[in-house]
């Protein structure tokens, strides 16, 4: 949305809301994050948000009637294929099992930690990012040679696997685009929101 550059609002909240969060359950019975209203539409996966809003806003115009940029392709680009199967491939390959690590690593009660099943879940991680590798080796951005939801997407994937203390398993393209990525001013923006609840920031 910051890409965008449209008109939203966030509510921030404790990680994991399910169990920080008053009545959270009652709003959204999954008690996951993100939660996304858009007049009757709800909706709980992330990757699916930013397709709809990739589709939704494609071609729109701001407040200030400046055009919107296209973070979508549509079906007729040649890239279309390629840029679903970027945009999905964040969730289902890369950050699944950043997942685990995140649960038997970072959140797991100190008698609760599985440290063997977060390891097996960080080499699946590092696997999984072998055709990643290849395609930034030749290539700037994901699809179209340019900019997409898409970049939003694996970006994230790759966001998280700092946090996570992971970004060893990056080839040098991989580490270069990630900063790139981190250089977008909407990126920056909107890495200030939040922090109060940012479970990473260690006092």
């Amino acid at each position: 949305m910051e890409e965008l550059g449209i008109n939203y609002t966030l509510e921030t909240m404790p990680f994991p809301p399910r169990y920080t969060v008053d009545s959270y359950k009652e709003l959204n019975s999954l008690g996951t994050v993100p939660y996304f209203v858009d007049g009757d539409i709800q909706m709980t996966e992330s990757v699916a948000i930013c397709h709809y809003l990739g589709e939704k806003y494609l071609g729109e115009k701001h407040q200030d009637d400046n055009a919107v940029p296209a973070l979508a392709l549509s079906v007729t680009e040649a890239d279309y294929g390629n840029y679903l199967n970027w945009l999905y491939h964040s969730d289902a390959t890369l950050t699944f099992p950043q997942t685990l690590v995140l649960r038997y690593r970072e959140f797991s009660a100190p008698d609760c930690q599985q440290g063997q099943t977060a390891d097996d879940y960080e080499k699946w991680f590092a696997a999984r990012l072998t055709r990643l590798n290849e395609h930034l080796s030749t290539h700037d951005y994901l699809c179209a040679d340019r900019f997409t939801m898409a970049d939003i997407a694996i970006g994230f994937s790759l966001h998280l696997a700092t946090l996570l203390k992971l970004e060893q398993h990056f080839s040098p393209p991989v580490a270069d685009y990630l900063a790139r990525l981190k250089q977008r001013p909407a990126f920056q923006r909107a890495q200030a929101l939040g922090k109060e609840f940012d479970p990473f920031i260690r006092t």
